[in-house]
């Protein structure tokens, strides 16, 4: 049913609980994992300031290592992995739809601050405009009301 799921990451507890549902479901459809790390560029003025984009980028290459690592540990062999730049949920939406993407995984929050207390805007933006399924996966313990 599913040959390719998409899971953007920010390695927050949510981001993980959302690779541990994708893995999950790579290994009972037998799919290909792909790993996602999008450097936010609409709230940070990254091009006036390198080191810090070079910090959000070892940030998400760390997410995507430690992704990585639970999906080769679950003896997932399929592995695709990218870090990205610009609006979030646009990033993730294209990438999904350039890599014939069946399914994405997300957490329902990621590290924003204020945004944390409802369902995270980047995924509600994901759920309006991307065309496979989102599956979203809520942090261990979190109560839904």
């Amino acid at each position: 049913m599913y040959d390719d799921i998409l899971v953007p990451t920010d390695g927050s507890t949510c981001a993980t609980a959302a690779v541990e549902e994708a893995i999950d479901h790579a290994k009972t459809h037998d799919a290909r994992l792909h790993f996602l790390y999008v450097v936010d560029e609409t709230r940070i003025p990254t091009e006036d300031q390198p080191e810090l984009y070079d910090s959000l980028e070892a940030e998400g290459e760390a997410a995507i290592s430690d992704a990585r690592t639970k999906a080769k540990a679950a003896d997932i062999t399929s592995i695709r992995a990218e870090l990205g730049a610009g609006a979030p949920h646009q990033v993730i939406v294209d990438y999904a739809t350039e890599n014939d993407v069946d399914l994405i995984v997300m957490g329902t929050h990621g590290r924003s601050g204020l945004e944390r207390a409802l369902l995270g805007s980047t995924t509600e933006r994901v759920l309006r405009t991307a065309d496979p399924p989102v599956l979203t996966v809520r942090e261990s313990g979190e109560k839904s009301d």
